[in-house]
């Protein structure tokens, strides 16, 4: 397994959560948190409780999905890299100041994860990678959110200590972030494959994303060959169980 062993641990915490989905800080969940919100009041008094950590997901054909992750300073970062890839690429980050996290669309999420898990099975989809990664991802008008809800819902649930009542992240949560069904959000797509969205004047919702824009024969926004090479290695995986 490609996770750092304190993180490992930290998954079936509550409080690890409440700052990770930012209910800590007011977001989605808030409202559950209860008896929880002490502790996250004593973990403040302690900055060198929380670290920076690195996770790297292997996907298949020497690609993988990067996670950087700082529950301290509530910043986490979000990356590719590839077999000739001198330096990763960045999709998106997400934290309290200046966010772009929306890398992925849905389909694109659930493949990845697939893929991970038949590189890992410790890994189960709907599971741990989905739990990190879906932060990073938002659906639209033409996505099944009803099973995208269900499956944020059971990759969080497969982690709950089974004698904790008190507050855990769910789908509906992740939902409230990532919704931008009827927020004018068109998706544009070349010969090549690419992929990037447009959003309208009129709309409630930002869409804070650096995958706003084509690419271009000078240089890309936003690393579009990149994310499309790692998701037809994701494709190949999944359809051949290429396991390592």
């Amino acid at each position: 397994m490609s996770i750092p062993v304190s993180l490992r641990e930290s998954l079936h915490d509550p409080v690890f959560w409440a700052r990770y989905t930012f209910a800590a800080e007011d977001g989605p969940g808030a409202d559950r948190l209860g008896a929880l919100e002490d502790l996250l009041d004593d973990d403040d008094d302690d900055d060198e409780q929380d670290t920076a950590l690195d996770v790297a997901f292997d996907v298949g054909g020497g690609h993988r999905v990067l996670l950087g992750v700082d529950t301290r300073l509530g910043a986490y970062e979000f990356g590719i890299t590839g077999p000739d890839s001198a330096e990763p690429a960045e999709l998106g980050w997400d934290d309290l100041a200046h966010w772009h996290p929306y890398a992925l669309r849905w389909s694109e999420l659930d493949l990845i994860c697939q893929a991970i898990a038949v590189r890992d099975p410790q890994l189960t989809h709907p599971g741990v990678p989905m739990t990190l990664l879906c932060r990073f991802t938002a659906v639209f008008d033409d996505d099944d959110v009803d099973r995208a809800v269900a499956s944020v819902n059971a990759a969080y649930a497969a982690l709950r200590p089974p004698d904790w009542d008190g507050y855990w992240p769910s789908g509906a949560d992740w939902l409230e972030r990532a919704d931008f069904r009827g927020q004018k959000v068109v998706w544009r797509h070349d010969e090549a494959g690419n992929a990037w969205a447009e959003q309208d004047d009129d709309h409630d919702t930002d869409f804070y994303s650096t995958r706003v824009t084509p690419p271009t024969e000078t240089g890309e926004h936003f690393p579009h060959t990149r994310l499309r090479t790692l998701l037809a290695a994701a494709e190949t995986t999944v359809r051949t169980g290429s396991h390592p």
